[in-house]
């Protein structure tokens, strides 16, 4: 199913680019599914890391997720797409509002999404400089706010054995950027 699933992104995210870069975009949701993959997550979970921005940015609708991966995959990816027709700071709250009680697996998809949206950024920082800035619908304060909401309330509900190394990495990223 996960090879089904990095096929069917692959496909629906086809001629897109990452913001900064000419990157295809496909690279990010394939780098969001390994890492949750290398932790030892569910099939589901890594099958929901490769689908999440699929019905946020392309053609494809929720219920093509859960026709093609079942139900589970798309509750997964359907608590992680934002919608659109909402302002940034909208749309912002309601991730902050879903990670606060979100189960484990939905906090997993969230933060990995963001660490590795962060690192990009953090790469691009290093290599254009400020004007990275100019190309988000919101400036580095309220990128600050965004991520620094998400670490407030990415470990709630959570035990000591239930956190995965990679939410550290986020903090540490998180700091680096906004220091």
């Amino acid at each position: 199913m996960k090879e089904k699933a990095k096929n069917f992104a692959t496909k629906a995210h086809a001629g897109q680019k990452r913001k900064n870069s000419n990157a295809d975009y496909i690279t990010h949701p394939i780098r969001v599914a390994e890492r949750l993959e290398q932790e030892g997550f569910s099939e589901e979970l890594v099958c929901a890391g490769y689908l999440h921005d699929v019905v946020e940015d392309t053609v494809y609708e929720i219920e093509d997720i859960e026709r093609h991966f079942g139900n589970r995959v798309a509750r997964i990816v359907l608590a992680h797409t934002e919608d659109k027709s909402k302002s940034w700071k909208e749309r912002k709250q309601h991730t902050i509002d879903t990670i606060k009680l979100a189960d484990k697996e939905i906090k997993y998809l969230i933060v990995a999404d963001k660490l590795d949206n962060l690192l990009g950024l953090e790469k691009d920082l290093h290599l254009q400089g400020p004007i990275v800035w100019d190309k988000f619908n919101a400036g580095f304060e309220e990128q600050k706010w965004y991520n620094e909401s998400i670490i407030e309330h990415m470990y709630s509900g959570l035990s000591t054995h239930e956190i995965p190394d990679y939410f550290s990495e986020y903090e540490q990223v998180v700091s680096r950027v906004f220091r």
